[in-house]
């Protein structure tokens, strides 16, 4: 059985055909659509280019049972609890994604996670809309982009002191901000917001922001409550190994509410991006089916901003150094982090063939070349030292 109806879950069932398994096999999804990209919710479906983002249109040919609009209660030895009923299981894959956090107070909010939320909230965009997104991360920055096309006025309110500073820190993050301003959106760095009140926000300390629509876009939280009291182990989100095996016995995890022990980089991680839902299923499918593959990526994910294409690789949690590799003024450019001496993480802003190179750089852990690296006129992949 596999819970949960986004990507991961709909891939895992791909790889365990694809790999040869021939047996029953159901996907239980809480949504009563089919399965769905999400990456195209807060870009190209925003902004009018496209009404649907399903998968395939042939999901019959995978063989599965399909359980849509069920929602999972509860995990016991070898049963699964739902909203309507028990179903036994040899193997079961956790694929329950993560779900919106929301903010205190009365008034209306809306979320950008599912297709619903993104057609809803689409039909609302008109030129004069009032709209406040709270956040200014990927996906907060990505829908105001949208909404300042659709000629809405848009203000985005973040605690933090820049954009994406809880993604990518503050000094990177900060480049950012002149591309709202370019936008004609009106940004509010280091504004907490109190409450969503109706007719918009009141902000920590006194004022508020009037708004038509509210958008909270403050982050996820991985979909694991229902596992309480299961035994599976819960460590921002399901704990799994190398193997994406839980810690009971026949139960795997995949997607983002999956907490995996990256041997690469020496920590457990919870990558919410598309390129994980995408890979992982890869690995759990294999173990389920006997093998003994480990999954340690070199992390990927991508933003469509204000015009630009912004790509990160890597994890730079433990990083030491932050280098520039260009002027972040100019057009286009790179941040890097190290880690003594190695390259481990690198944002690019439309410089595409730095992140695949550094990509393959961080995966080899080579020492690199400071003077090479920071200069964009050379490769990346000659600053590695051999």
């Amino acid at each position: 059985m596999v819970v949960g109806g986004g990507l991961a879950g709909l891939r895992t069932v791909e790889e365990l055909r694809a790999r040869g398994y021939a047996g029953e096999v159901t996907l239980v999804g809480a949504e009563a659509r089919p399965p769905y990209d999400r990456p195209p919710l807060s870009k190209r479906l925003m902004a009018g280019e496209l009404d649907d983002t399903t998968l395939r249109d042939d999901l019959a040919e995978l063989g599965a049972r399909l359980r849509l609009g069920e929602t999972a209660t509860g995990l016991d030895s070898g049963l699964l609890r739902t909203d309507r009923g028990e179903h036994e299981f040899d193997r079961l894959v956790l694929a329950t994604g993560a779900e919106p956090v929301a903010l205190p107070g009365p008034g209306p909010q809306r979320f950008l996670r599912t297709l619903d939320d993104a057609l809803a909230l689409r039909a609302r965009l008109r030129p004069g809309l009032r709209l406040a997104i709270v956040g200014a991360g990927w996906i907060g920055a990505e829908l105001a982009t949208a909404a300042a096309a659709h000629g809405s006025q848009v203000t985005v309110v973040e605690a933090g002191p820049a954009p994406l500073a809880a993604a990518i820190g503050a000094p990177v993050g900060a480049q950012t901000a002149r591309w709202y301003a370019e936008a004609g959106v009106d940004l509010r760095v280091a504004t907490a917001v109190e409450a969503v009140r109706p007719g918009g926000l009141a902000l920590a300390g006194g004022g508020q922001v009037e708004a038509d629509e509210v958008v909270t876009a403050v982050g996820v939280r991985p979909a694991t409550g229902w596992l309480d009291g299961s035994g599976v182990r819960l460590e921002n989100g399901v704990a799994v190994d190398a193997g994406l095996r839980t810690s009971r016995p026949g139960v795997y995890a995949a997607g983002d509410c999956a907490a995996f022990e990256s041997r690469r980089f020496g920590r457990r991680l919870r990558v919410e991006h598309w390129d994980v839902a995408l890979k992982m299923p890869e690995v759990a499918a294999a173990n389920i089916l006997g093998g003994d593959e480990a999954y340690d990526p070199v992390p990927y994910f991508w933003s469509e901003q204000f015009g630009r294409m912004a790509q990160y690789v890597g994890y730079h949690g433990g990083a030491d150094t932050l280098l520039w590799r260009g002027d972040p003024a100019e057009p286009t450019w790179s941040a890097c982090w190290l880690a003594g001496g190695r390259l481990v993480a690198m944002l690019t802003v439309d410089r595409p063939r730095d992140m695949l190179q550094a990509r393959r750089l961080i995966a080899a852990a080579a020492p690199v070349d400071v003077s090479r690296l920071t200069d964009p006129e050379i490769p990346v992949k000659m600053s590695a030292i051999t």
